[in-house]
């Protein structure tokens, strides 16, 4: 009866090949896909009927798949793709002139993968997905799976493979590099007039973790700071901005012509930011001048930092009183959580220990920390020569004998000499000046320990920088805790793992222990 009616809407040829698909059907034995191919593509010319569409429904997967294949291939979905890839920043061409960082088998650039494929709004992206390759081989593939519907409502799945070939073209800001690597636009003089680095290697930290050079070109230590080069203005006023956000300065910028070109009115100029970074460093004690004592509500005048960041934090260890300083020099004045407790103390210098009877009693704001017996640091105001021009501005100001600053951990940390730690920090690629004098390297790294030491110590510093496993410690290396030792260390759950994807080698020589 099916035949009888279909017969009225087809012509000879489509009745013939109608009957043959019948036949296969009740013998249910059907012929390879790419005769069911040929059926399927000459059929559809002659079906008209609804009743033929619902019936080619029932018709098995070989033959539908078979016609989903044809329809797909016309479509116009491609399967190979050239990209543009500059192998010196990681970065992708996205046309006309953007380029886009992205890691490998990373979703930024499975992104940047499907937005280059043409005619993909034709079908439905049901998931994609990235099949391994050789990083060598550039090729990168991505299995994609999409949905279409072809016969009323019929909906069929696909999956097909998409081969990306990648072509080695640097980028304009690399070229310039490699053609001239002191063609900078914008430096960066980072500067602190202190004695130490300390502050240089925690800043260095926060560049690490917040990838805040990613764009300059070239890294360069001074004697008194780091110098940052960028290819382009903007990249250096970032910079000069993250680096307002982590810590107090004070920045001038200058520009010098390079060159001008009269008929197109072109210009071009190589800028100069100074950065200098306020001298106060935490556990400085401060002597604060007259007026600036009074607008804070008559604190101090001796006062220790407690804390930098974007602001000074001081307090003063015998009320308790805090307040913070700015980096534009305004005051005002903040509500902050508890965290010290004052107690009266009897303390000794360790020289004169077996030599005199000379005890201090001071008030200190470290007794939440300190026990009978603990040794500890600060300054020793007792035999000092005062000749400040601030201090003697305050007439009849009595010194304290000694203001402690901090728990001492020194005897314990020597017992742990030449242990290696269970973490380890990343460095910056800067060149550095190998004709320094030996006194002055060794010093360096006496500082670099110390400040290893009070990431150890205070978990505050540690919250805004990363720390990373360290592969080459040994849990049977670890030092054992003899009669109470509490030296302080760094939880485990405050590791990252180091997932840098790069070779050992080049790995190994960026890190720091």
């Amino acid at each position: 009866m099916c035949i009888l009616i279909v017969s009225r809407r087809l012509n000879r040829r489509g009745i013939v090949l109608l009957s043959r698909l019948l036949f296969f059907r009740e013998q249910k034995t059907w012929p390879e896909k790419r005769v069911c191919s040929q059926y399927i593509r000459l059929l559809v010319v002659f079906f008209v009927a609804s009743a033929v569409s619902q019936w080619l429904q029932t018709l098995p997967i070989c033959v539908l798949t078979a016609y989903v294949l044809k329809s797909t291939s016309q479509t116009g979905l491609q399967k190979h793709v050239i990209i543009m890839h500059c192998p010196e920043c990681d970065s992708y061409l996205q046309p006309p002139r953007t380029w886009i960082k992205a890691q490998l088998e990373s979703k930024e650039l499975l992104t940047f993968c499907v937005k280059r494929l043409k005619n993909l709004n034709r079908v439905r992206l049901v998931h994609a997905e990235f099949i391994w390759t050789e990083p060598h081989s550039k090729r990168i593939k991505v299995k994609l799976r999409v949905q279409k519907e072809v016969l009323n409502g019929a909906i069929l799945e696909q999956a097909y493979i998409v081969e990306y070939v990648l072509q080695d073209h640097m980028c304009e800001s690399c070229s310039r590099v490699q053609a001239n690597p002191d063609q900078w636009v914008a430096s960066v003089q980072l500067r602190q007039h202190v004695s130490h680095r300390r502050t240089f290697f925690y800043l260095e930290q926060l560049i690490l973790k917040h990838d805040a050079a990613a764009h300059a070109i070239r890294i360069k230590q001074m004697a008194q700071g780091i110098d940052f080069f960028f290819a382009n203005r903007s990249h250096g006023l970032k910079f000069v901005e993250f680096v307002g956000k982590v810590s107090p300065i004070k920045s001038r910028n200058d520009k010098q012509l390079v060159s001008h070109d009269p008929k197109s009115n072109n210009y071009n100029y190589k800028y100069t930011f100074s950065v200098e970074i306020c001298p106060i460093c935490r556990e400085d004690l401060i002597c604060l001048p007259p007026k600036v004592a009074v607008s804070l509500g008559n604190l101090g005048p001796l006062v220790v930092c407690t804390k930098v960041s974007n602001s000074i934090a001081l307090l003063d260890p015998f009320t308790l009183r805090n307040c913070f300083l700015d980096a534009d020099q305004y005051w005002r004045l903040m509500s902050v959580d508890q965290l010290y407790t004052l107690a009266d103390a009897q303390v000794a210098r360790a020289s004169d220990f077996g030599k005199n009877d000379i005890i201090f009693s001071i008030r200190t704001h470290l007794g939440h920390l300190l026990n009978p017996g603990d040794f500890a640091l600060g300054y020793d105001l007792y035999g000092a020569n005062s000749n400040d021009i601030e201090m003697d501005k305050y007439k009849g100001l009595a010194l304290p004998d000694a203001i402690l600053i901090r728990k001492s951990y020194e005897e314990k940390h020597q017992r742990k000499h030449g242990k290696p730690r269970s973490w380890k920090l990343k460095s910056l690629n800067m060149e550095v000046d190998d004709s320094r004098p030996r006194i002055e390297q060794e010093k360096m790294n006496s500082e670099y320990e110390q400040f290893l030491r009070d990431l150890e110590e205070n978990p505050d510093m540690r919250f805004n920088i990363s720390l990373y496993r360290n592969k080459e410690y040994l849990p049977s290396e670890m030092v054992s805790m003899i009669d109470g030792e509490d030296v302080p260390s760094v939880p485990l759950e405050e590791l990252l793992a180091d997932l840098d994807l790069t070779d050992e080698e080049d790995g190994d020589e960026s890190m720091r222990e």
